[in-house]
């Protein structure tokens, strides 16, 4: 029904006006985009670094200056040229499903070797109250960070009403079927305590299944962060440019490469949030920050599909599905944000303020319409100085996704 790039933030825009799908475009320009960028990063560099310091975790700095200089190789690329970048995603993805398959392999050849022990009583020890399991899918979700990148870039495809659908319904069940055999497969070779402390868990996998080849996991599981992490700003930049081109943020962002018509500016601020986050020493606490807000987030981007299912009934849908799996879909989403509530509350919290932080900037950039000369003046100036840096236009919608 809503044709456009930029996912959960034009639905929102659709659905419930401009102030909450800014507040959306603003948690993920400082936290969602950024923080998931940056922990792909470093995990990255920890498994390309991990097999040099074999006995040891790899050095703090030796891990967040790899982490940054992939952060800022993909950026260039994904300016320079996009079929490049769908090339470099073709090839880490295929890389990737070849690498979770030799572990699914591993893993059953020694499940068939009847190395079962580890598998007695997995649940010994489980905290079952409901704000701890919600926490838990945080981090499990975590892993399944990109399964709506494709809605950021509806615009770029071909014939989206038939693509769309057909991609997410094959490549969502490919995904979650590979990923829970290769967990199982993980824990069939591996005890609870060898994956708690284990820095890169593939590694650990690998030297105790793969003898002489166990150099090829860090390898295997370093592409697919690699890949994983391209794919993450090439979609990201595209929702950034479709909030500056709604006016939601600085129109430089919105502008294009003149010759290579990629999005440069909004690229270019993307990896330099990302580097500031890098930086972070324990960065992966940031998980549950990320993880709550955007629970709460797609929460309100499922309850506009089923406001718009009420208010506009008559409006065109060329794809509907039975309206149990958005109710389905909220209610878990309703879960994840609720509980956590009592178990995590500085989390959540800090999550909930910065989101209201964003209001009085709102109020500032948007809201306020008689602007003083000298703020218009700065902006345009800002602007065209960004144009002319980048050597960038403004984009013609039709121009740009084509």
């Amino acid at each position: 029904m809503i044709p456009k790039s930029g996912g959960d933030y034009a639905y929102i825009m659709e659905a419930f006006g401009p102030l909450p799908a800014f507040l959306y475009l603003w948690i993920a320009l400082f936290i969602l985009v950024p923080t998931g960028n940056a922990i792909t990063a470093i995990t990255f560099a920890q498994y390309i670094l991990q097999p040099l310091w074999s006995n040891c975790t790899a050095p703090y700095e030796a891990v967040r200056l790899l982490a940054a200089a992939t952060t800022c190789i993909l950026t260039v690329i994904n300016c320079y040229n996009v079929k490049w970048v769908t090339r470099v995603q073709d090839i880490f993805t295929a890389t990737k499903i070849f690498a979770l398959l030799i572990i699914v392999a591993a893993g059953i050849y020694d499940l068939c070797m009847g190395h079962v022990e580890h598998l007695k009583n997995p649940m010994e020890g489980t905290n079952s109250q409901p704000g701890y399991i919600a926490l838990a899918f945080y981090s499990g979700l975590f892993s399944y960070s990109g399964w709506n990148y494709l809605n950021y870039v509806t615009e770029e495809l071909k014939d989206p009403y038939r693509n769309l659908p057909r991609a997410i319904c094959i490549s969502m069940p490919v995904v979650t079927v590979i990923y829970v055999i290769t967990n199982v497969a993980y824990f069939v070779v591996l005890s609870r305590d060898d994956i708690l402390s284990s820095e890169a868990v593939a590694v650990t996998f690998g030297d105790k299944m793969l003898g002489s080849f166990s150099f090829l996991m860090p390898f295997f599981v370093a592409c697919s962060t690699f890949g994983s992490l391209n794919g993450a700003i090439f979609a990201s930049s595209r929702l950034f440019f479709v909030g500056a081109r709604a006016g939601h943020l600085p129109s430089a962002i919105c502008l294009i490469d003149i010759k290579r018509l990629t999005p440069v500016p909004s690229l270019v601020f993307m990896c330099i949030i990302t580097l500031a986050l890098v930086i972070i020493e324990d960065v992966y606490v940031l998980i549950n920050y990320v993880s709550f807000v955007e629970a709460l987030f797609i929460m309100i981007s499922v309850t506009g599909l089923l406001y718009m299912r009420r208010a506009k009934p008559d409006y065109h849908r060329p794809i509907k599905v039975n309206l149990l799996l958005p109710i389905l879909f909220f209610i878990i989403c309703a879960f994840l944000v609720t509980f956590p509530c009592y178990v995590s509350p500085v989390e959540v919290g800090v999550g909930l303020a910065f989101i209201l932080c964003g209001i009085p900037v709102y109020m500032v950039t948007i809201g306020w319409k008689n602007k003083p000369d000298w703020l218009r003046a700065a902006s345009r100036d800002f602007n065209n100085g960004c144009a002319k840096l980048f050597m960038c236009v403004p984009a013609e919608d039709e121009k740009f996704f084509e």
